[in-house]
């Protein structure tokens, strides 16, 4: 994860020295900065036009150039930024999206419940034409779009009770407005009753309503009142204007900010003193001056703060964030972070896809994971000081020069998006270059497999955990109500490759039980020499034919024919291998028993075996008697073999007895010693 997290923060440096490059480039074709003010005398007419519909002013009784210059320049300074994204906006013809609403209940849901947003509905009567025509509609919609406004359509043919209900028996148009300035409160609909369906017209009568809202000072007094109060408001946000009304962008903040910031519009057309404006700091007109309990700080001074309101949302959010727009901002990075995982991955490609695939999944679940505390700990009434605490902070470090150069970056690039994802794409290329260079090195097995052996492999692992318990997390011995029905039916399926070779951590095997064999009165090793040359000879010379012979078979058949017990307990059942004292039926058993007792009845020390361990006298691996002090390891199914034989055996991946096929990793039922008979014949 740090290593993602790497890469996120190189790829956020990267973007902010190639904005700052851009700048530069910019700067040497044309000579000027995006912060630079631009003088409204040499603007053309269509160009201040343009700026006047992005601020939100009407210009419709202003045919002279001269007066829609002044109007711009009472609304604010403009800058060489702002005025080339406004045509841009312009000259992009998007199609914007209205809603249709289909009855009572849609239009409650997204009009009546939505406390933070303006609505304007044209309303359908039943067997009338709509107010506004087709042609129009789709110019309004464009135009109180860019506010932020949503538009839609309700067809009193889908619900005429509810229009009935609501008195809408002619078509009108319905604006959607919260009627309270707490968050979250009422909304109120008012209904258009002008008699004029020009688009400027009814988008005069939106920008006054919304501007209603909005608290307007006409005199020094009550600015001085108003300054020195202190009410529930931390943040506040003044325009020192002359206008008649704040502009149509100013007044859609006041309703997206609803509850979070004050928004105060000051109109000095008629004054004639302003010498208390002198004394709080102000001393031009038009000034947008944001106060907050930390000071005064003037809007338009930095990089990226223009007169728009994309460019001022972008401000106040990272001013007075909402805990939505930090989850959005959490969620946003954490999935960057996770498509880094495309590129550190390497292999094949469906292996990179799987693992990106898997990475998102545990990120945004533990994101989920780790805001639902967080919201119940926000809620806690005695947090409200932590809660200003952590407000004051986001202030402090959001008024800094370096956090307007991140907005009017974050600004930049989500106004180009091919932009974005073909850097972050060209920046997880190079991450794939120097990461795959890094690997090739180390593993190159890795780095060139292609799909089909990635898929087999992968196809390996799942079908041995899913047939075989993971070894690593039992503890020898180990017990289960499924040891004794599941395996005898899996060893009778059709399709016993599946399980042929398993991935099985050999971590078990430190588990498995050794000990030492020990012989009652044994002699040394010259006696033994002497008193059995001939057998052991015999002994020998027949493990050589044995052998030679056996190596050119297979292993399975090897172990076949070399022990009658490699039908697993149905041959090595109840009687299994008990040498000297108590015999196995099998051949090779009852010969090496035959040997032990006529060669001078040397008696295995079987109490220092374990109680559930099947009594032999030779390794069936190797083929070699236990000689006295030698290591034995035995397995869960009670066959004992030499321990260097059975390690070897189970580390090359053979996971199971050489003698039944018992899975070497499974607890089996505790073998039994039968009880010998009086009458029973001594050996």
């Amino acid at each position: 994860m740090w290593v993602k997290l790497c890469c996120l923060l190189l790829y956020f440096l990267a973007l902010f020295v190639l904005a700052r490059v851009f700048e530069a480039v910019a700067w040497y074709e044309s000579g000027f900065l995006a912060t630079q003010l631009v003088d409204p005398v040499a603007l053309s007419f269509r160009k201040l036009r343009t700026i006047l519909e992005c601020r939100g002013l009407g210009h419709s009784g202003l045919p002279e150039k001269k007066d829609v210059r002044e109007l711009v320049e009472k609304s604010g300074d403009l800058m060489e930024g702002e005025l080339y994204s406004a045509l841009k906006e312009e000259e992009a013809s998007e199609s914007v999206s209205s809603t249709n609403f289909s009855g009572e209940m849609h239009f409650y849901e997204l009009v009546e419940d939505t406390k933070d947003g303006i609505w304007l509905v044209q309303v359908i009567a039943n067997d009338r034409s709509p107010l506004v025509g087709k042609v129009h509609w789709e110019k309004m919609v464009k135009k109180v779009s860019r506010f932020g406004i949503r538009t839609g359509t309700f067809n009193c043919s889908s619900d005429p009770r509810y229009c009935k209900r609501r008195g809408w028996l002619k078509s009108t148009l319905i604006m959607s407005v919260p009627q309270t300035s707490t968050s979250k409160g009422k909304v109120m609909l008012k209904e258009y009753s002008g008699r004029r369906i020009e688009v400027e017209h009814i988008f005069k009568w939106i920008t006054a309503h919304a501007a209603s809202r909005i608290k307007t000072i006409y005199n020094s007094e009550h600015l001085k009142e108003e300054w020195n109060r202190s009410d529930q408001y931390r943040v506040k946000i003044y325009l020192f204007a002359n206008l008649d009304q704040p502009p149509a962008f100013f007044s859609a903040l006041s309703v997206k900010f609803t509850g979070r910031v004050e928004f105060i519009f000051v109109n000095v057309e008629n004054w004639d003193n302003k010498s208390y404006m002198a004394e709080i700091g102000i001393y031009k007109t038009p000034s947008y001056i944001l106060r907050t309990p930390e000071g005064i700080y003037r809007y338009g001074n930095n990089t990226g703060e223009f007169i728009s309101l994309r460019a001022m949302d972008s401000f106040l959010r990272s001013l007075q964030p909402e805990v939505n727009d930090l989850f959005v901002l959490s969620l946003v990075l954490v999935n960057l972070m996770a498509w880094m995982d495309l590129f550190i991955t390497q292999g094949a490609t469906i292996k990179r896809f799987v693992v990106l695939i898997s990475t998102l999944g545990t990120y945004n679940s533990l994101l989920i994971i780790s805001w639902l505390p967080v919201l119940g700990f926000l809620q806690l009434p005695y947090l409200d000081s932590f809660y200003e605490y952590s407000l004051k902070l986001f202030r402090y470090s959001n008024t800094t020069t370096l956090a307007s150069w991140v907005r009017a970056d974050w600004m930049f690039y989500s106004s180009h998006p091919a932009l974005f994802l073909s850097t972050y794409l060209g920046h997880g290329l190079l991450i794939d270059y120097f990461e795959k260079k890094r690997r090739r090195n180390n593993n190159a097995d890795e780095v060139n497999a292609n799909n089909l052996e990635w898929l087999s492999s992968l196809w390996d692992w799942y079908t041995s955990y899913l047939f075989h318990p993971i070894a690593s997390f039992q503890h020898f011995p180990f017990d289960s109500d499924w040891d004794e029905d599941p395996d005898l039916f899996l060893e009778r399926l059709a399709f016993p490759d599946l399980w042929l070779h398993p991935l099985i951590p050999t971590d078990y095997i430190k588990n498995l039980p050794m000990w030492r064999f020990q012989c009652l009165g044994a002699h040394s090793d010259e006696e033994m020499l002497e008193t059995f040359p001939d057998s052991e000879s015999d002994s020998d010379s027949e493990n050589k034919e044995v052998f030679s012979s056996d190596r050119e078979v297979s292993e399975d058949d090897e172990l076949s024919a070399f022990h009658g017990c490699s039908a697993g307990e149905r041959g090595c059942g109840g009687d299994a291998c008990s040498c000297a004292g108590h015999y196995c039926h099998h051949e090779p058993c009852q010969r090496r028993a035959r040997s032990y007792s006529s060669a001078g009845d040397l008696e295995p020390d079987w109490s220092a075996w374990p109680s559930d361990m099947l009594h032999c006298t030779e390794c069936v691996v190797c083929l070699e008697n236990f000689a006295k002090g030698c290591l034995l390891m035995g397995l869960p199914c009670g066959h004992v073999f030499h321990q260097n034989c059975i390690v070897m055996w189970l580390a090359g991946g053979r996971h199971c007895c050489p003698v039944c096929r018992w899975a070497s990793y499974k607890k089996k039922q505790p073998y039994t010693h039968p009880q010998p008979l009086l009458s029973e014949p001594p050996s």
